[in-house]
């Protein structure tokens, strides 16, 4: 570990896993020893409004353990892989700077992948362009894009589900822009920042266990107000129902849900199903990355795991 080689420590793991509790007990544990930092990787966490359908930190918990990259966009705006290794590096290093070993947490595997192996130098957003694509998807339906994805870049769309709106409008926003399939040009990278990375993956023992996990969280986030939570969303007068933003998961099935196409029941299926889909896309994510120690979700002794974990990789750095 060297200044300009940091140590930073990340905890990945899938939706309702337990994420941000093991990240508080690590910052606790270590209070006395080293100073840890939390930086949220979590690409609804960045919206201010959207509190109770992200299970959100709520203010007594931020007091206790403060995280950055929390609340810094609003919600009719747009945060992009880009975006978030800019505000990342920018706050991994001003953290080193001050003495703080930088702790990422979250599961949005994009960012850490982003970070980790870097991003191509791809066009910014075409907002006409987008519109276009957006009309063409409203007349014929994103599986109907997604098999134009599979004519121009067979690659991404074999890794797309036909349903990803934002991604297949991405990826065929860049094919139009530059002719260039954007799998070809995403393996053209290079890190932001040089780094040493610890990555521990919380994993469920049993699959079964999240999902009833998952069920139970969301349950919580309707008796918590989750509805009028997206109604005040919507009434904003820069809001829109295809915000990317409302693209979350859970956000997209009561949008849907109070648009009138789906009833009440329904709608908390279909937001589960689409969360336990989430979780297997993540575990999918995390069983790719490098160097990555796993962690048993449910153990009784992962703070001690975590932190024997930790204390090997920084004696190796020092």
């Amino acid at each position: 570990m060297t200044a300009d080689k940091p140590l930073v420590i990340c905890i990945a793991g899938p939706t309702a896993v337990g994420k941000t509790d093991l990240a508080i007990d690590l910052l606790e544990s270590f209070s006395s020893e080293i100073p840890l930092g939390i930086i949220s990787v979590d690409s609804a966490l960045v919206y201010r409004g959207m509190n109770i359908g992200t299970a959100k930190p709520d203010a007594e918990t931020l007091a206790r353990a403060p995280h950055r990259l929390i609340d810094i966009r609003d919600p009719w705006e747009s945060y992009s892989a880009g975006d978030f290794c800019k505000d990342v590096v920018h706050e991994i290093r001003e953290m080193t700077a001050a003495g703080i070993t930088p702790l990422l947490v979250g599961g949005t595997m994009m960012y850490f992948h982003s970070l980790q192996t870097g991003l191509a130098e791809l066009p910014e957003a075409d907002p006409k362009l987008r519109a276009a694509i957006d009309a063409e998807a409203a007349e014929l339906g994103w599986p109907a894009l997604h098999d134009e994805l599979k004519r121009e870049d067979p690659e991404s769309a074999a890794r797309i589900q036909p349903g990803d709106a934002q991604r297949i409008q991405r990826a065929l926003e860049v094919y139009r822009i530059t002719g260039e399939p954007i799998s070809r040009l995403q393996k053209d990278t290079r890190p932001p920042l040089a780094a040493e990375y610890i990555n521990i993956g919380l994993m469920p023992a049993d699959r079964s266990v999240l999902h009833e996990r998952i069920a139970r969280r969301f349950d919580l986030m309707l008796k918590a107000g989750f509805e009028e939570e997206v109604r005040s969303l919507l009434a904003m007068p820069q809001m829109s129902a295809d915000a990317v933003s409302l693209r979350a998961v859970g956000y997209r099935q009561m949008v849907e849900h109070l648009e009138g196409s789906t009833d009440s029941e329904t709608m908390r299926e279909n937001a589960i199903v689409a969360t336990r889909r989430l979780a297997k896309r993540q575990l999918t994510w995390l069983r790719s990355m490098a160097g990555m120690q796993q962690l048993e979700a449910e153990s009784a002794g992962r703070l001690a795991t975590a932190r024997r974990i930790i204390v090997k990789a920084m004696t190796k750095t020092d």
